[in-house]
């Protein structure tokens, strides 16, 4: 049995186990082990033009009224396969399992299968194919809105796929510019895709990224007989970097037409956003040093520049992350999401730049807009209003600004909301709910529990977890997560395994299922360590201030937070300090080795994965948003620069790198090691070949038991 308790005079939970017998494996720990994944809703989908939902279960497709609590079966898989047969398709092509469904319309299901596009009427039991997907070569697959196209890249070219019929947009002419690129200023910036359809699908705006300026960097395929350099464009910060624009292709004329967006082009093009009318496209213009945006409005059919709607600034930078949201009653107004005032809030505009006004406020973070009521005077949104750690979903006054909690447990709640936008399915988990999906209406009052998976780890050896909060010296709240051996005794000593990251757009403390930690860190548990973790400044969701405090310095508060948790470990009359490891993966990498060289006393071993070693190593969009350039701020990169502390090493070290890790580059670890020789200082070095920044598949349970032998053998 599992249990939290909450004492608020401390700040912090605890859960409690007892009567568990079994461990987790390393295959465990890699999520090889479906039986510990939560249970969870498949297909689940908002039926249109209704507040019924669906969702499958052995291969049944099933829909559902909360209100009325009524189950009906929609559809089978054999139902559709007989369809097939009736119409001559062969048994190779029927289905083998229920695909993912998604609604065309209240009659009409949409699935791909065998890279065919199909709508089935479940009313008549017939079925329309109605496009081809693009071939296995095809990448950055994007489908359209309306028209059932699919926009794709090959090699470096963009493609159409059109009524069956492929069509080239835009045909890459060096290797060294590429079209339709997810990877447009390395996927920074909210950019996770390369094409943006025009609402009705009459246009596609697309990225034309040119980094032939940007040097090769090389990355040794070692599979074959004779190893072959596949180099790899690496900007550096403070170097050169790749050059972006935007292009319109008008599907009537076949044409294409770039966006004017300044003859200066050494600045980032994001958010890209249509205009519902398709006469307009708007992007914003952030300057190279990200501290200058622009929200600009084009015209479609020139190019030409509109208007400049509104600008931002900001001392340390500024940094875009979630596109415009249009009204749907009143197309010429739109929300727009901005840390201006220190937190993430909503503001409305008109598309003449208008500022109409701030919808939501307080020291408090939006996470993402989830939509608007049908007459469109509540928004509902996910938002940390309640705490830090927690992610709520409340409805928002548009008039007053008032936020209304609806979600009424706390933990990491997301929310979908119905067709008819009455309904809420909220889907969450917390520090004592392993995963729990409910219907709720736009009040907060549950209609209906769809399900309340059971804890997997019922059985398992978990320790006790606790989440604190600990003051730095600047009086901020620090969030940390302990956990302790399942059999736990506090008059003895443990070791204690500290596990860090510490850098920017990753929260590792929350209100969630173990909260927040996973299997490893159980592992370790398991295996008599205490495990701590702590946010410290520079991680998200505390408000800008929080988050920017480390800029032009990083390590210096990073490293000063860290050492809030450390000496409260010591502090602990159950800790033996001097059985301290730490360990951490690129940002964590490098706060590992600060943390040993910077205060060479506390940890007597540690493991730094993928660990940015020097800034001016690092890619121009991240490495210059936090650190600006080396020739701006020589200073701050020197002392960051952990090649200038070897001399400090005493413990135990060992660097573990990928040799394809185009993100933190082998150039890293090498520089590092070749210092530490110089230095006549002994450092331990692991690599894994063929692996990017990360280990993952199989390979990752090598990587855990790689770091737990060295540390059990060294500590």
């Amino acid at each position: 049995m599992r249990k939290v308790f909450f004492i608020l005079a401390t700040a912090f939970c605890s859960l409690l186990v007892f009567g568990q017998s079994k461990n987790l494996t390393l295959d465990d720990c890699i999520y090889l082990n479906r039986s510990l994944f939560p249970e969870s809703i498949r297909n689940f989908a908002w039926i249109p033009e209704s507040d019924s939902y669906s969702y499958s279960r052995n291969d049944t497709l099933f829909s559902v009224n909360p209100k009325k609590n009524e189950e009906k079966v929609i559809i089978t898989k054999s139902v559709i396969n007989d369809v097939f047969k009736k119409a001559a398709i062969t048994v190779v092509n029927e289905l083998k399992s229920l695909p993912r469904i998604e609604w065309e319309d209240k009659n009409t299901i949409r699935f791909s299968h065998n890279n065919s596009i199909y709508l089935f009427d479940i009313q008549k039991n017939t079925y329309k194919k109605i496009c081809s997907e693009p071939s296995d070569e095809a990448k950055n697959i994007d489908p359209s809105n309306v028209k059932n196209y699919y926009a794709y890249t090959k090699g470096n070219s963009l493609f159409v796929l059109k009524n069956h019929i492929e069509v080239c947009v835009a045909e890459s002419e060096n290797e060294g510019i590429l079209y339709g690129t997810e990877r447009a200023h390395r996927n920074e910036f909210g950019i996770y895709k390369g094409t943006f359809w025009s609402p009705n699908d009459n246009f596609l705006a697309f990225y034309r990224m040119d980094e032939r300026m940007i040097a090769d960097y090389p990355i040794i395929d070692v599979s074959g007989r004779i190893a072959v350099d596949k180099p790899t464009k690496y900007p550096m910060a403070g170097e050169a970097s790749h050059q972006v624009t935007l292009g319109i292709y008008n599907f009537e004329t076949n044409k294409t037409v770039y966006l004017k967006t300044g003859e200066h082009i050494d600045h980032y093009l994001t958010v890209v956003t249509w205009d519902p009318s398709e006469e307009y496209i708007y992007v914003g213009i952030l300057n190279r040093d990200q501290n200058h945006l622009k929200f600009n409005k084009y015209d479609v059919a020139t190019g030409n520049l509109v208007k400049t709607l509104f600008e931002e600034t900001d001392k340390e930078y500024v940094e875009p992350q979630n596109c415009p949201l249009f009204i749907c009653k009143d197309k010429s107004q739109f929300l727009w999401q901005s840390r201006r005032n220190g937190w993430n809030h909503l503001y409305l505009y008109d598309t003449d730049g208008k500022l109409i006004k701030q919808v939501t406020d307080g020291n408090w973070e939006v996470i993402s807009v989830m939509g608007f009521s049908p007459k469109e005077d509540v928004l509902y949104i996910i938002s940390t209003e309640a705490s830090p750690i927690e992610q709520n979903i409340y409805a928002v006054n548009m008039k007053t600004g008032i936020t209304t909690r609806l979600s009424k447990d706390h933990g990491t709640h997301s929310g979908l909301l119905s067709s008819n936008k009455n309904m809420i399915m909220d889907a969450f988990n917390s520090t004592d709910i392993t995963r729990r999906y409910e219907i709720i209406d736009t009040k907060g009052k549950v209609v209906k529990t769809i399900l309340d998976a059971a804890d997997p780890l019922e059985e398992y050896a978990v320790g006790d977890i606790t989440i604190g909060t600990l003051k730095n010296n600047a009086g901020d709240d620090l969030y940390y997560r302990m956990i302790t051996p399942p059999d736990f005794n506090p008059e003895k000593k443990y070791p204690v395994f500290f596990y860090v990251y510490g850098g920017p757009h990753l929260q590792m403390i929350t209100d969630s299922w173990n909260g927040g930690a996973g299997f490893w860190d159980l592992r370790w548990a398991e295996r008599g360590y205490i495990v701590f973790s702590l946010d410290n400044r520079g991680t998200p969701n505390r408000g800008e201030e929080f988050e920017q405090s480390i800029h032009r310095h990083l390590g210096d508060y990073e490293v000063e937070d860290q050492l809030v948790g450390i000496n409260y470990l010591k502090s602990l009359p159950y800790i033996d300090s001097d059985r301290m490891a730490v360990d951490g993966w690129s940002y964590g990498g490098f706060m590992t080795i600060s943390l040993m060289l910077r205060h060479p006393d506390i940890f007597k071993v540690a493991v730094a994965g993928g660990p940015v070693i020097d800034w001016k190593f690092y890619e121009i969009m991240y490495g210059e948003r936090y650190m600006d350039t080396p020739q701006d701020n020589p200073e701050g990169y020197e002392k960051a620069s952990l090649l200038n502390r070897v001399d400090n090493l005493s413990g135990k070290l060992m660097l573990i790198h990928g040799t394809y890790d185009p993100v933190v580059v082998m150039q890293n670890s090498m520089t590092f090691l070749d210092k530490c020789i110089k230095s006549g200082k002994q450092v331990d070095f692991f690599v894994y070949p063929a692996h990017e920044h990360n280990v993952r598949g199989k390979d990752r349970a090598h990587l855990y038991e790689k770091i737990e032998t060295y540390i059990d053998n060294n500590l």
